[in-house]
């Protein structure tokens, strides 16, 4: 049969033809195509690198940034908290200072008080005996029909007063 004589001669150089385009394409694609798709790749490992170091380095930074922030903070607050305490201090002397004030002025003005009120019992206590005195006297001569003396009457109501 001729057709199957034929067979291996035209499959042979289907063969022949099908290697060599195959082969054109695996050398082609795996050795030119190939390194430059591993270019890429190793490039954008390189740059996802050093994206994550500048990140690291950004985070480090940062985590300074805020214990410097903490640091100022705390000292700004423990300076704020002694300033408070100056103040707070001053206000207290200030006040002990015009309490004093205050209350020396009120002694001054309670003494001077306690002199006028102490002369007015002492003129008082005077009008006292003078009219104790005159009512004794008129007493007396009304009850026992004798006459004392002024002085004997002033006399006798300072004794029973004290």
């Amino acid at each position: 049969m001729p057709q199957i004589a034929q067979i291996l001669e035209t499959y042979a150089s289907q063969f022949f033809w099908m290697l060599l385009v195959f082969g054109l394409l695996y050398f082609g694609i795996g050795k030119a195509m190939v390194t430059k798709i591993d270019a890429n790749v190793d490039a954008r490992d390189r740059k996802i690198a050093e994206d994550l170091a500048a990140a690291e380095r950004a985070r480090a930074e940062a985590e300074t940034m805020v214990a410097g922030g903490s640091e100022a903070l705390n000292a700004a607050r423990s300076d704020a908290q002694a300033k408070a305490a100056t103040a707070k201090a001053k206000a207290a002397k200030d006040a002990e200072v015009r309490l004093a004030k205050a209350d020396a002025e009120i002694s001054e003005k309670l003494s001077v008080a306690e002199a006028v009120l102490s002369k007015a019992r002492a003129k008082a206590m005077t009008g006292i005996e003078s009219v104790a005195a005159e009512a004794a006297a008129d007493i007396v001569a009304k009850v026992s029909g004798a006459k004392v003396s002024a002085a004997q009457a002033a006399t006798a109501v300072k004794a029973v007063l004290n």
